[in-house]
């Protein structure tokens, strides 16, 4: 059987801290994972044949790193954390082996600065999404003109350069494409637009798949 090992080492192999690292186990513990040992003394994962068992092949493993790597330097503190936590969560629960794979994965990502230039607040951003609540914001256009609007908040979107909020704008009743370094201010208004968030969103697609079809005819 192996030893235990140390929560010091578990954080600095994974990267959190000794406090996100106990919450992580308390949470693993919490969805039925078997894992021996208290702080002070060490952890050990008890192989528990009730739970799936993760069967990632190794390109598969390196996939998973690279893009949590990625999250990671987007420039958002909230994703990356939650990067974090998947990474030590998902290592938890694979052989020693495979754990090795992800820990100390072949493919890396390098940014000396973050993808993304984040100005807003993402975190109220998100909440407005997953809540499906309006937004007011003051947005600064190419030219530097600011106008107020309310919009309804359906998605980030990651393109190659910049970080843009997918939304339908009541100023201009149309789908509009914010960048969020370019939002200047924004407010939650907790104005409900629910259930219309994934209507809208499949509206904007088919709109986008016709124009698709436009441009190859």
């Amino acid at each position: 059987m192996p030893a235990p090992i140390t929560a010091a080492r578990l954080a600095e192999e994974t990267g959190v801290s000794l406090r996100s690292l106990y919450r992580d186990i308390d949470a693993l513990r919490a969805a039925g994972a078997r894992i021996e040992g208290e702080r002070g003394y060490g952890y050990r994962l008890v192989e528990d044949y009730a739970l799936p068992p993760q069967t990632f092949d190794r390109i598969e493993i390196e996939a998973l790193a690279l893009g949590l790597a990625e999250v990671r330097h987007m420039g958002d503190p909230a994703l990356a954390a939650g990067a974090a936590s998947v990474l030590a969560k998902v290592a938890a629960t694979l052989p020693d082996d495979r754990e090795q794979y992800l820990l100390h994965a072949i493919s890396r990502v390098y940014r000396p600065d973050p993808r993304y230039a984040v100005a807003c607040d993402m975190g109220v951003v998100r909440d407005a999404c997953w809540r499906e609540e309006a937004l007011s914001i003051r947005y600064a256009d190419s030219g530097n003109t600011v106008t107020e609007r309310t919009i309804l908040p359906l998605c980030v979107m990651h393109t190659d350069r910049t970080l843009t909020l997918l939304a339908w704008c009541n100023l201009r009743e149309d789908f509009r494409m914010f960048r969020t370094d370019r939002i200047v201010a924004l407010q939650a208004t907790s104005v409900s637009f629910r259930p219309r968030r994934v209507a809208l969103l499949r509206e904007h697609l088919a709109e986008l798949e016709a124009r698709e079809d436009d441009a190859g005819a």
